[in-house]
């Protein structure tokens, strides 16, 4: 019998309420996390220092988590999902707490690598406890409203971020982590039976060989066009490292006896192309989410935090789509035709936003990026539902951790092409600027994209330029705009082949059937 329906026998109404609380504040406060220390890292490094280290609180937390993520289900699926449950919301509370107290920069990306290990525990646990709680003609439904918290912390977390930051300092985005913690620990720790499965040995070699494939990767594509070049010999000799070493693992895969990724998930169309959707997804959400606010900031002449609200009709969008598909799975399944859906939707609203401009009204953005929202909001619960409904009841943990670890590379690819090519725009665009008559000093100023993304920055230039040549000023300074806009286009231009991807991927999906059926 499937373990969703022997938890169901374990847990009331009450309990399954409990539980159903406990993920969502678990899975917000994982999801918070990100969103809150991005708005807040200025701060952080004016007081510990470190300017030159800016990104690796990011990629510590990024590359820690996905290994977590991944390996968190294989041995979920030997030692049972609630240990692993606790020790990922512990353990985030507690490295929160520590991250908090660093004294420098290098403690402060150590603690949150060691954070990053329980965000990893946590997203993983989160998706398959409601595997676990709810049988699949459910889970549907239950995973929309679980997956809308990802669309919740884009909202508040900058906000809260702000706050916390501007009047309480920085380290208390860390310790607000301690109270929500021990809230979800509590509620779990009560709620969610414990059960273990049949399957004894784990696949540690697999787990060693996997490690050692995945973070050269991560590592070149979270630092490429930041701290190495493109294609430069130290990237080209990392991804070579992990793909051999991934050669390696495929072959060890196949002669496991418990493989920690079976290579029948990759043969699976009901997976396999869940993985796709899944990654693509995600791709077009991060560019999204990243350069969204940089158009509001260089086009718009919104400052910084502001700049983070612009997205909130996006995320809200894709919370109603993300219910809304979710009740959709449970009531008539069709996963396929409702990806197929989901990345139309999401092709329109990326090819409107790749049109837009420095003159475009603000009302027609917020409708492009609604547009967006709601179409990767209507694929987040799809690819989970559909790849669990598609495996064994003792691999759910498994297949869980996989969809989500091609999220994240979805998102760590995303951000770093679509950076490569707005670097490119940008770069390009700014050295063919007819500077007019204005001196060089200014003229430089407004070539540098970091100068024209600071309102603030821009006015004092302005103020401190001689009248006659404000006229001037200002035709440079729309010209650097529309070469910003001209780059976000291009961005787009990437989600919008993505999104055809994505509807190519679903049409190749197979539906997963509703319920597995044992042998008597």
């Amino acid at each position: 019998m499937e373990e969703g329906f022997i938890l169901m026998k374990k847990t009331d109404n009450t309990s399954t309420t409990l539980i159903l609380i406990g993920v969502m504040v678990s899975l917000l406060l994982a999801a918070l996390d990100s969103t809150v220390v991005s708005t807040a890292m200025k701060p952080i490094i004016e007081d510990l220092g470190g300017m030159a280290y800016y990104a690796w609180p990011f990629t510590a937390y990024m590359l820690c988590s996905t290994m977590a993520t991944l390996i968190c289900g294989g041995i979920a699926d030997i030692y049972g999902h609630k240990p692993l449950f606790m020790s990922g919301i512990i353990a985030f509370s507690l490295f929160s707490m520590l991250c908090g107290i660093s004294q420098n920069i290098f403690q402060l990306i150590a603690f949150r690598g060691l954070q990053g290990i329980g965000g990893g525990l946590i997203a993983a646990s989160v998706f398959t406890v409601i595997a676990d709680v709810f049988p699949p003609q459910k889970r549907g439904k239950y995973m929309g409203i679980v997956s809308s918290m990802y669309g919740l912390a884009s909202v508040i977390g900058p906000l809260s971020g702000g706050f916390f930051s501007d009047h309480l300092g920085w380290r208390w985005i860390f310790y607000m982590n301690l109270p929500i913690g021990i809230a979800a620990a509590v509620l779990i720790g009560i709620a969610l039976p414990g059960i273990k499965n049949n399957r004894k040995s784990l696949d540690v070699l697999g787990i060693f060989l996997l490690a050692m494939g995945v973070i050269p990767l991560l590592l070149v594509l979270s630092l490429a066009g930041k701290e190495i070049g493109w294609f430069s010999l130290h990237m080209n000799l990392a991804l070579l490292f992990s793909v051999l070493v991934l050669i390696g693992f495929g072959f060890h895969e196949k002669r496991a006896m418990n493989p920690i990724i079976p290579l029948s998930f990759l043969t699976n169309r009901a997976i396999s192309f869940s993985f796709a959707t899944a990654f693509l997804a995600q791709f077009v959400m991060l560019a999204a989410i990243v350069y969204l606010p940089y158009y509001a900031q260089g086009v718009m002449g919104i400052s910084a935090t502001a700049s983070g609200i612009t997205t909130i009709p996006m995320m809200l969008a894709l919370l109603i789509a993300s219910n809304f598909t979710g009740r959709m799975i449970s009531k008539y399944g069709k996963a396929p035709r409702l990806s197929v859906v989901s990345f139309v939707i999401l092709l329109l609203g990326a090819f409107l936003l790749s049109h837009i401009g420095a003159g475009t009204p603000y009302v027609l953005i917020v409708t492009y990026m609604s547009i967006l929202g709601f179409g990767i909001g209507m694929s987040m619960p799809i690819a989970n539902v559909n790849a669990q409904n598609a495996c064994p009841p003792p691999q759910i943990g498994t297949v869980t951790s996989s969809v989500l670890f091609f999220r994240n590379i979805g998102g760590t690819v995303g951000s770093s092409m679509c950076g490569a090519v707005m670097n490119e725009g940008l770069t390009k665009g700014m050295s063919n600027l007819d500077v007019g008559s204005l001196p060089d000093t200014v003229t430089a100023l407004l070539k540098n994209p970091q100068v024209i993304i600071n309102a603030d920055a821009v006015d004092q230039i302005r103020t401190g330029i001689p009248a006659i040549l404000v006229d001037g000023f200002n035709t440079l300074l729309g010209q650097a705009k529309e070469v910003i806009a001209m780059s976000v286009d291009h961005v787009f231009l990437i989600c919008v082949a993505a999104g055809i991807l994505g509807i190519v991927a679903s049409c190749l999906m197979k539906e997963a059937p509703l319920l597995w059926k044992t042998k008597p």
